[in-house]
């Protein structure tokens, strides 16, 4: 099992029992008590879980984001495919404004070499599109999210409704026909609620498990989704259900 598997099957089993030891933990994936020490100093490190001898408790309550580096490196060539995808449904010349998140980072690398005009509404996007010479690169203002770095608040808000954009390219924590895009941060929704009236086409991105999850916060109804890009393991009852509401769903 690679390591990013392993840390997240971790992350689920401890938070799913609230607490779990290291043999339990080594049986269940089948590493090394040695390697699962390693791996409860590293989510200890993340803030996911607390140490004690001979385990860990978890310090995620359900409902709440595993922290954004956990997820960087989690399902990275799906992530990838979406990103290419999505890309090239955007033409050059176009004005886009890019949402948080891993899945979203990857659409900005995927951008970087592309004649745009790109407001990017995290940090860790805007870090990786400083450098590319022919992309326009527009800063919102707002507060950074720590450890996410998302920008959200009243300055972001204002900044997104001084614009209009040709496309939004957006991600979620949830994502079905009945309950719409959600998310799990109230701020965090907002934004993205910004971003989507400002911009003529919404595109959304959601790794296949995201369209079986309702987060907290709602953000808008499927319907108003013009194409949802996911990856081919999504099941077609769950993409079938997106089209129905009139959702292009595009799985790579």
């Amino acid at each position: 099992m690679a390591g990013t598997d392993r840390l997240r099957q971790i992350t689920d089993a401890v938070r799913s029992a609230g607490r779990a030891g290291v043999a339990e933990l080594a049986a269940l994936t089948g590493a090394s008590e040695m390697t699962i020490r390693r791996d409860l100093e590293v989510l200890a490190e993340q803030g996911v879980l607390e140490r004690y001898r001979g385990g860990a408790r978890s310090l995620l309550l359900r409902g709440e984001e595993p922290p954004f580096a956990l997820r960087t490196q989690e399902g990275l060539d799906a992530k990838r495919r979406i990103a290419a995808e999505v890309a090239g449904l955007i033409a050059d010349g176009e004005s886009v404004v890019l949402d948080s998140g891993t899945t979203c980072l990857e659409v900005a690398r995927a951008l970087e070499h592309r004649r745009l005009t790109v407001v990017p509404l995290s940090l860790h996007a805007v870090n990786a599109l400083a450098g590319a010479a022919q992309l326009t690169l527009l800063v919102p203002g707002g507060r950074p999210r720590q450890g996410e770095l998302a920008l959200t608040g009243p300055l972001t808000q204002a900044s997104l409704a001084a614009l209009r954009f040709d496309t939004a390219v957006i991600g979620c924590c949830g994502l079905t026909a009945a309950d719409g895009l959600t998310a799990y941060d109230l701020d965090d929704a907002a934004v993205k609620r910004a971003a989507i009236a400002s911009s003529r086409r919404v595109i959304a991105v959601a790794e296949a498990a995201k369209l079986t999850r309702t987060a907290l916060a709602f953000v808008t109804a499927a319907s108003a989704l013009d194409a949802v890009v996911t990856d081919e393991t999504a099941t077609d009852e769950e993409t079938d259900r997106l089209a129905a509401a009139g959702v292009t769903v595009r799985k790579v």
